[in-house]
């Protein structure tokens, strides 16, 4: 068996021990269910109004809408911070130590972000299901919609938040990359639909991946009717796709590069005194 066969296999059972053990832990757990009960209560409160110039409820809307924003969340910020927590705590420099142990290690870390991704999706689609009308959930090509859209959204946010771990030295920091994203959410049709917006910030909107991710899900899992309120009055796949894969392409050849930086960065030196600087902040 081949180093990088052996390192992925590793990778591959790192990744799955650590999204077994977010089911064991209550921070972890409240972190799956706080933003699912919350999503869920706010699109109830939705359901009785109505998209503008339709009479489908807001907040079934929204359910596919949240999914898309789930996943450029898990993409780009779990995957930000658990490098940076990895980092401090001396994780990534025990993995840089091993032949192929970066290999390995992100191997695991998309095993882990995946499935948290996964996981999140389905503890609010389900309930969503069952409290609010409307969405079209019986269609063999939605549900393959769906899958597509998650697995390129992934590939599209995940380097992009590697690229933003490397940058940031402990977790703390986190809240720089907060701020943008939220304001990329409350401008991407998450909430209300895009059409609605002035016509500039429609086009900053399109730049990003939260919209099409959005988009994405929205075609998967509403009436194909409610096209006709989106920009273009299309789902737009071709166009889905074309964003995305520019973003997957993007990341997947500048994060191997910065990685690679960061990594040789790495020293046990390095690892002391940020836990000092660590251990003096909690003092």
């Amino acid at each position: 068996m081949s180093p990088m066969v052996s390192a992925a296999r590793a990778g591959l059972a790192r990744g799955w021990i650590e999204l077994r053990q977010t089911f064991t832990n209550g921070q972890d757990l409240w972190n799956y269910l706080f933003p699912t009960v919350i999503l869920l209560v706010v699109m109830v409160f939705m359901r009785n109004s109505t998209v503008p110039g339709t009479n489908f409820s807001l907040g079934s809307r929204t359910l596919p809408s949240a999914l898309g924003m789930g996943i450029a969340f898990g993409g780009l910020i779990t995957t930000a911070m658990a490098l940076t927590v990895d980092r401090e705590d001396g994780t990534l420099l025990r993995a840089k130590a091993i032949p192929n142990g970066m290999f390995g290690y992100l191997i695991g870390k998309i095993v882990l972000v995946t499935g948290m991704g996964v996981v999140s999706m389905v503890l609010q689609l389900t309930p969503g299901v069952f409290l609010l009308d409307g969405l079209a959930i019986g269609s063999p090509t939605g549900w393959l919609t769906l899958i597509w859209v998650l697995l390129l959204g992934m590939v599209a946010t995940m380097p992009i938040g590697a690229i933003f771990g490397s940058l940031f030295s402990n977790p703390r920091s986190m809240g720089i990359m907060m701020l943008p994203l939220m304001g990329l959410i409350a401008t991407s049709g998450i909430f209300y639909p895009i059409t609605n917006f002035p016509a500039w910030l429609q086009w900053v909107a399109q730049v990003f991946p939260v919209y099409w991710l959005g988009l994405g899900m929205r075609s998967a899992l509403l009436p194909d009717s409610m096209a006709a309120v989106e920009f273009g009055h299309s789902w737009r796949h071709l166009e889905t796709v074309g964003v995305l894969g520019a973003w997957a392409i993007l990341g997947l050849v500048m994060a191997p590069i910065v990685l690679r930086r960061m990594a040789r960065r790495e020293s046990g030196s390095s690892v002391a005194a940020r836990r000092e600087k660590a251990m003096q902040r909690i003092t």
